[in-house]
């Protein structure tokens, strides 16, 4: 049952396409002269408004739609004497939509036999000629061409949108990887001088030696998994990057951008469910970039509004929600999609990245929602843990 429905199913542009050629041809028929007999013109209406219902399922099933809107368009063409060759808008969708959605060989076929079939009744015969063949192929050859430059330019802004995605990507995978090179750097560093420690310690002060090689052991781990992702995601022929290194922001650093927000107008609130527990670099560095982003965006899109940053602690994941209410925004379609955005498109890379998952979505009583959970197995935290405040 399902099924019937989805091949069924219309939307509300269809609806007002279907009543707007209803019009359009209804207009046309009353001023037409009028039909032989009260239940001829009857009929004729009729079959007018029904070609238009018709046009309801042009997208799924075109070509049975435009069979169906010729023979119906043979009705009025019976029951108006016209004399003039006319071309009604319910065939003209009903081919516009059999070009753009199917097939160059279906469409063709579609155009040679509409010339013909349109044009059955219209003057008072049944097969017209001459005139009235020429103005309807002139009018076929309209409707085809604006569908086919609309498909191209259609094909054009996808493979345009596409080539901008791929570059956003590109560039938001080569700032990862200079990030993630800092992270690992770090932990080489530490690794040197916890072993350098060690070293010794080792022949008066065993305990000493003992905690260094732990953390030394910890840091080995954490660097080694670091370095994989890192690996994932560099690509060739990558220059070096030479800007000196820098502290990479953390979970503990989210106050300071919180507050921030604040500052730019924006009404924040901050609130840390859970016990709070060190993260690993990386970790702490994905959820500081998801809320940076995720309030720029609400600053940009949807003006005074008020937004709710959510940080929760769990056994073996961190969550992070942000939320705004769109109080003063501009309509939800002017917010940005979850896959159209270039900062939406570097976050679901970050927590792809962290084998983790991200939703972004508009809400339904209005404002924007962005939740991410990335996962933090007990006791894998970072070398000497992140600071919270």
């Amino acid at each position: 049952m399902s099924n019937g429905a989805d091949r069924l199913r219309w939307t509300r542009n269809d609806a007002l396409v279907a009543i707007a050629v209803a019009a359009v041809d209804l207009l046309g028929f009353s001023l037409s002269p009028p039909a032989e007999g009260t239940i001829l013109a009857l009929g004729a209406a009729c079959a007018v408004v029904a070609a238009a219902v018709c046009l309801l399922a042009r997208r799924n099933h075109p070509v049975a739609v435009l069979a169906a809107v010729l023979l119906l368009g043979v009705v009025p063409n019976v029951a108006i004497p016209d004399t003039t060759p006319h071309f009604p808008l319910a065939p003209a969708v009903a081919l516009y939509s059999v070009v753009r959605f199917r097939r160059p060989a279906v469409a063709a076929a579609a155009v040679v036999l509409t010339v013909p079939l349109v044009s059955l009744g219209q003057g008072g015969t049944l097969l017209p000629a001459g005139w009235f063949v020429v103005a309807n192929a002139a009018a076929t050859t309209l409707v085809t061409g604006a569908a086919v430059v609309i498909n191209r330019w259609q094909r054009e802004v996808a493979a345009d949108q596409a080539l901008r995605s791929e570059r956003a990507v590109a560039e938001e995978r080569r700032r990862i990887a200079r990030e993630l090179h800092d992270i690992v750097a770090h932990h080489i560093t530490a690794m040197q001088l916890m072993a350098g420690g060690a070293r010794a310690n080792l022949a008066h002060d065993t305990e000493a030696a003992r905690e260094a090689l732990v953390t030394l052991e910890d840091s080995g781990r954490i660097a080694l998994r670091e370095m994989r992702q890192l690996l994932d995601v560099l690509r060739a022929g990558e220059e070096p990057d030479e800007t000196p290194p820098a502290p990479q922001p953390g979970a503990a650093d989210l106050e300071r951008i919180i507050t921030e927000s604040r500052l730019a107008g924006t009404e924040t609130v901050f609130t840390v469910d859970g016990p709070v527990r060190p993260l690993p670099p990386s970790v702490g560095l994905t959820l500081f970039r998801i809320v940076q982003e995720a309030l720029t965006n609400t600053r940009k899109h949807a003006g005074q509004a008020r937004a709710d940053v959510r940080l929760t602690y769990r056994a073996d994941e961190v969550a992070v929600e942000v939320c705004d209410d769109g109080a003063g925004a501009a309509p939800t379609a002017a917010r940005p999609a979850a896959a159209t955005g270039y900062g939406l498109i570097g976050m679901h890379e970050r927590v792809a990245l962290q084998g983790g998952t991200l939703e972004a979505a508009a809400r339904d009583g209005g404002g924007f929602r962005v939740a991410a959970r990335l996962p933090v197995p007990a006791g894998r935290g970072g070398e000497g843990g992140e600071r919270h405040r």
